[in-house]
């Protein structure tokens, strides 16, 4: 069964490729009204109200394909009166220009006035096409790489209104375009299930494995061992036979090195927060400093070894990434500290799990500080409890817990691929449907695609 038009042209568009022959292609300024908010006499965030007379839509109002009102801030008649080019009509499409390009939400139940903040363009048609085919056609991965040619800034992107009023877009006559974007809001939204019950397997599968390693290194592998009260509000009971005590105990725990270091291209890797988010440091994409800063930075014991452990304090608190054998020199970075085992004896992997156990993070959502951006102390994270089990039974735990967790890991990798994977198919179904690679006009019975048929089906 072929989906396929009958014939097609070369668009001559780079991101756009061949199209069904009676298809038009038309810029955004050919047919759309573009504008976007630009100055506005000063408006500060302490103008923003909870109610007024329009609403001030920002790109965090954007959901699902349309905008929540309920969160959204307001102004007064003056600031709307302000500027009449951004003043929204039902029917509108808004996508957003600075920042995350490229976030997309259609106007509608818009019960009082309504503008723009900053940030965003307003897209309205002036002839040729319907807002909800627009919106697919910009949702498109097509739309996508039109942006990463044209997009602007090293650190913030920003797509420039010269720029995006030039985009050249598919233009099938109107029945296409409802039939189109009808079939997508079908198919994606199918898609979109599969995907959410994929994201809430992983959640489910993350909390299973916290729970199995928060059980371990608080109450043993033995159910009949005798248990203790451990003093520790967050440990409960633990085993007769185990100490509780601050880190500092057997671990010292030592600062990164508060300077600034030169960065260069090719160098000495530094660890910093963005390395600690696995087992092992991952210092494939790290940020590199010449000799001469790597001398200061590892002064003090802070050179780090096979064995230590790497252990954020700001911002992702708590992360923690263990030195392994085959780490050559590197240094760290800002906003960790050094763990290391004062006694030979003591199991980095079994503190590792330990740091990471629900106990842990409990104490630590305690002593965080800071309202943005959230930090621990250095003399905090020595005076953490944890439990000490012997050295034998560390061991145990650890054998127990990497088999487990293994399992757990393996699981939650699978699903996330099936996420990437749907999110992959979701992408070339749009772009096939807004390109006319396959004709979804007589597609009218939703038993002809489903979510997870092969793309090689659709596209056959």
């Amino acid at each position: 069964m072929t989906m396929a038009y009958p014939s097609y042209r070369p668009s001559k568009v780079e991101w756009l490729g061949s199209l069904p022959q009676h298809w038009g292609v038309r810029r955004i300024k050919e047919t759309s009204y573009l504008k976007a908010r630009v100055g506005w006499k000063g408006l500060t965030s302490d103008e923003f109200m909870y109610s007024g007379f329009a609403y001030l839509v920002t790109g965090t109002d954007f959901r699902a394909k349309f905008i929540d009102w309920s969160d959204c801030y307001c102004v007064d008649r003056d600031r709307y009166d302000d500027d009449p080019f951004i003043q929204l009509e039902n029917g509108d499409l808004l996508i957003t220009k600075d920042g995350t390009i490229g976030k997309l939400a259609i106007v509608i139940d818009l019960e009082k006035p309504a503008c723009l903040n900053s940030g965003i363009f307003v897209v309205r048609p002036i002839k040729a096409y319907t807002t909800s085919y627009l919106y697919w056609v910009l949702s498109s991965p097509n739309f996508t790489h039109f942006c990463d040619l044209g997009s602007y800034g090293s650190t913030i992107q920003h797509l420039y209104q010269n720029v995006f009023e030039n985009f050249s877009f598919p233009i099938p006559p109107i029945d296409e375009q409802t039939a189109i974007a009808n079939f997508l809001d079908r198919e994606t939204g199918k898609i979109d299930a599969l995907v959410e019950e994929q994201k809430r397997l992983v959640e489910l599968l993350k909390e299973k494995r916290q729970a199995v390693i928060s059980h371990a290194v608080t109450k043993g592998l033995n159910p009949n061992v005798p248990m203790k009260a451990s003093g520790v509000e967050w440990l409960g009971d633990v085993p007769q036979h185990w100490e509780v005590s601050p880190l500092k105990r057997v671990w010292s725990v030592t600062d990164c090195k508060h300077v600034t270091a030169e960065f260069v291209d090719d160098g000495v890797p530094l660890a910093s927060i963005r390395e600690c988010q696995a087992k092992f440091i991952d210092l494939s994409a790290a940020k590199q400093t010449t000799d001469e800063f790597y001398e200061v930075l590892i002064e003090g014991g802070r050179k780090p070894q096979s064995g230590d452990l790497i252990f954020t304090r700001n911002a992702t608190v708590g992360a923690v990434s263990q030195v392994a054998e085959w780490h050559s020199n590197f240094a760290m970075g800002q906003d960790v500290c050094l763990l290391r085992k004062t006694s030979v004896e003591q199991s980095s992997d079994f503190l590792q799990y330990v740091l990471e156990a629900t106990s842990t993070t409990q104490q630590l959502d305690v002593l965080m500080i800071g309202s943005t951006f959230k930090r621990v102390n250095v003399e905090e994270i020595r005076n953490l409890r944890v439990p000490f089990p012997s050295p034998t039974e560390q061991a145990e735990i650890v054998q127990y817990l990497d088999d487990k967790v293994g399992t757990f890991d393996d699981l939650i990798a699978e699903a996330e691929r099936a996420v990437g994977l749907l999110r992959e198919r979701r992408a070339a179904l749009t772009s096939a449907a807004i390109t006319g690679k396959i004709d979804v006009r007589n597609l009218a019975s939703e038993k002809l695609v489903s979510a997870s048929a092969p793309l090689e089906t659709v596209l056959a």
